[in-house]
């Protein structure tokens, strides 16, 4: 059955380490690459770690029609998922897995329903996300007050998801979460 794992959370909870951590471990799963118009890091790669599009770009492919979800999360600052993504992981007859913003994971899981797994991942607390994005080094000290904003906001959508997960000591965590994947994806 064509399924699909999506795991959202505020930006420094660890999602991408998990989806990372459980591409490693399941070979059912493929990364869904979402497209964005941020700025690349240093260590990133175009097409594997996201598609970086210009606004210009972004704004092209919603006009045509080619999103399954997106958002403008900041001014200028859009995110999305592909259809083709979800189809081309679904022709290599494996599962897609998402590492995706709150409302954007939602919205999948809307669409999608039984065939989708909703997992929220939240840090223990504020004061540790901060702490997490402040040791990350990559924003600036007005982008981090953006961020901490916009993580308060997210967690007021944790009870709509299929799970909540609090990443406290992520040895456990991801432990957990295999567990959690291994057993939807054999239903």
């Amino acid at each position: 059955m064509e399924k699909l794992v999506i795991f959202s959370a505020p930006s420094g909870s660890g999602k991408t380490t998990v989806v990372r951590h459980l591409l490693e471990t399941n070979t059912d799963l493929a990364f869904s690459v979402s497209a964005t118009t941020r700025k690349k890091r240093p260590n990133e790669i175009h097409g594997k770690d996201y598609y970086f599009l210009t606004i210009e770009e972004f704004e092209e492919k919603i006009k045509s029609d080619a999103f399954l979800e997106y958002e403008q999360v900041y001014d200028g600052l859009y995110y999305g998922t592909l259809k083709s993504e979800v189809e081309r992981i679904w022709s290599l007859g494996k599962s897609v897995i998402f590492d995706v913003d709150v409302v954007g994971g939602l919205n999948i899981k809307k669409i999608y329903g039984k065939k989708a797994l909703a997992v929220f991942l939240r840090p223990p607390s504020i004061a540790e996300l901060m702490d997490r994005l402040k040791k990350r080094e990559t924003e600036v000290e007005h982008e981090l007050a953006q961020r901490i904003g916009k993580a308060n906001e997210e967690l007021k959508y944790e009870k709509e998801f299929d799970i909540v997960l609090i990443n406290n000591i992520l040895a456990h965590t991801l432990i957990e979460t295999e567990s959690i994947v291994k057993y939807f994806l054999a239903l």
